[in-house]
């Protein structure tokens, strides 16, 4: 029989939210359990995580988020959880979305769902710039799947026992939003936007500086398109625990 849902925090240096998101995960689904990765911070995410009564899982370094995501899926997967759902440790997402966020794949319609905040519009507004990168990846991953997606960065989703198996072997290893939904339809997934609204991070900053616009378009651009090119990969056979 499954263990209950997991829901995992990627973190890196999340020290002035990590503590209020783990409250919010608490006060929206007290039966679930929390396990933070903390990739290789240097600040107290893990040290607030751990005395929050999170289950925490230290990479011994910074690998990034794929890494990080990729953790969680494997120990929930080896641990035999059922569903298993993903926010950011900087506030963005809100918990108390968390239940909608998991209600279709729970009424059997879906295999991952991923949390838009355009499919209603509302939340923080973000740059033009961010905007229009999202535009253009949610315009190739809809050519490439043949699926409309409206937004494919968001980190905001949840994933039954099976999809979470297959992102434990095929997370993508830098941004595994967007490669990573093109891998889970070619594999057979359902995959299904769910409307949510996010917020404006509470403390921290982006990985992804303005400077750096340019050079991540490019490569998530042929990170998507390598993963479109080869051979998909098969669905992971999980037995029952």
């Amino acid at each position: 029989m499954n263990k209950p849902t997991l829901v995992i925090i990627p973190a890196y240096n999340e020290a002035g939210s990590i503590a209020s998101v783990i409250e919010g995960i608490r006060a929206s689904m007290p039966q679930a359990e929390i396990a933070v990765m903390d990739d290789g911070s240097t600040d107290a995410t893990a040290r607030l995580a751990k005395q929050a009564g999170t289950m925490l899982l230290q990479l011994p370094f910074n690998l990034g988020i794929g890494a990080a995501v990729q953790t969680g899926y494997r120990f929930a997967a080896r641990q035999g959880y059922g569903l298993v759902a993903r926010l950011d440790g900087d506030g963005q997402h809100d918990p108390a979305q968390l239940p909608g966020l998991l209600e279709p794949i729970r009424a059997g319609g879906a295999d991952v769902t991923v949390g838009s905040r355009y499919l209603q519009g509302g939340g923080f507004a973000a740059s033009h710039t961010r905007r229009w990168g999202v535009s253009l990846f949610a315009a190739l991953v809809t050519l490439l799947t043949g699926q409309r997606f409206t937004d494919v960065t968001s980190g905001f989703q949840a994933a039954n026992a099976q999809a979470a198996a297959f992102l434990a072997e095929h997370c993508p290893s830098d941004y595994p939003e967007i490669e990573g939904l093109v891998l889970l339809c070619r594999a057979g997934f359902r995959v299904v936007e769910v409307p949510v609204t996010m917020r404006a991070r509470t403390a921290g900053h982006s990985s992804i500086r303005a400077w750096r616009t340019l050079y991540y378009v490019i490569k998530v651009l042929l990170a998507v398109l390598a993963a479109f090119l080869r051979q998909p990969p098969q669905r992971v056979k999980r037995s029952e625990p």
